[in-house]
């Protein structure tokens, strides 16, 4: 595959024989050579332990694939890998989802089931959404990753586990703490090796080998041969924001190599955001906080509340929003459309 500019490998070089057993998980990660190095270090670092890893970052980021890596690196690579997003399961089914349920525990439950926890025991257990998981469950979910023991719901019978836990968020723990959201001592349990993964934003060096990457897997997949990136193409990539991250390129790309012919990879300019506030010469940590806010605010077109709201979009509860937009002076433009 060739573009007008310079040639990226579309995909990651395997290394060299006597560094292939250390890396091999490593290599299969678009980026690991550009920004995520560092990241790498640290995953490499803590996956043959059994230390608890919390990874932050925006929606997008790629956190279930350095998750997945940390477990194929570490020795419980031949055991489970048991995934639960628990933003996707109702408050009131999540505890029977984690630790299973009797017989007849409650209306329905004509069949006892096995939890997450016990499907991953001498495995890893992904939490995902770590920060939407209701405050009552909390306590159960600190007991568990403490002692290493719990009752499925309606049974008296206590169940021990070897289970290692990786979590991960989009929201912002520690401000949850702080607004009596989260439990603070089930945050500090689940930050004991922290990972922030950077948004796609702030890793534009690695645009290329993503494109690169992508291309060439969708290509495959639809039977088609793309050779030719063209340079302009590129260049219009790198320069977008991307708030989707990394999730919202692979299926731009997708629709690109679809509408793509002739060797060609031609696809249609993505979707313009409303231009970023600028930037600050020396920002201070308020300067980045109301930058964020307000560079979130305008790409949800001012819409602070639901699932695509500013809100959403921080982690934030919607009354937390508004006390940190009074805070900052940030107003919202009169005009239809808001709420």
């Amino acid at each position: 595959m060739q573009t007008n500019a310079v040639a990226y490998p579309a995909d990651v070089p395997r290394g060299r024989k006597e560094d292939r057993e250390e890396l091999s998980v490593a290599e299969t990660i678009v980026g690991w050579r550009g920004s995520l190095r560092g990241i790498l270090s640290q995953l490499q670092a803590v996956a043959p332990t059994n230390t608890t890893v919390l990874l932050a970052g925006e929606s997008g980021t790629g956190k279930e694939v350095i998750a997945r890596a940390i477990h194929e690196l570490s020795p419980r690579r031949g055991r489970n890998l048991v995934k639960v997003n628990c933003a996707a399961i109702p408050a009131g089914l999540l505890e029977t989802e984690m630790f299973g349920h009797e017989r007849g525990a409650f209306t329905g439950a004509i069949n006892s089931r096995v939890g997450r926890f016990a499907l991953a025991d001498h495995g890893t257990l992904f939490l995902d959404e770590i920060g939407d998981m209701a405050l009552e469950l909390q306590p159960k979910m600190l007991r568990v990753l403490q002692e290493r023991e719990f009752e499925a719901v309606g049974s008296t019978r206590t169940t021990q586990v070897d289970v290692r836990v990786l979590a991960a968020t989009n929201r912002d723990l520690r401000e949850m703490v702080r607004d009596r959201e989260f439990r603070e001592d089930l945050y500090y349990r689940l930050n004991a090796f922290p990972i922030v993964l950077p948004p796609l934003r702030e890793r534009k060096a690695d645009i290329p080998e993503f494109v690169q990457y992508f291309v060439q897997e969708f290509a495959s997949s639809m039977d088609k041969t793309i050779e030719i990136i063209p340079e302009e193409t590129m260049r219009m990539l790198v320069e977008h924001a991307w708030p989707g991250n990394i999730r919202e390129l692979q299926n731009y790309v997708e629709r690109g190599v679809i509408l793509s012919n002739n060797g060609v990879f031609d696809p249609p300019p993505p979707e313009r955001c409303e231009q970023e506030p600028p930037e600050i010469a020396n920002p201070t940590l308020e300067d980045k906080v109301r930058h964020e806010i307000l560079a979130a605010c305008q790409r949800a077109n001012w819409k602070l509340g639901g699932p695509r709201g500013a809100a959403a979009r921080l982690g934030l509860k919607r009354n937390t929003l508004f006390y940190k937009m009074k805070r900052f002076g940030i107003r919202r433009p009169s005009g239809p459309g808001q709420d």
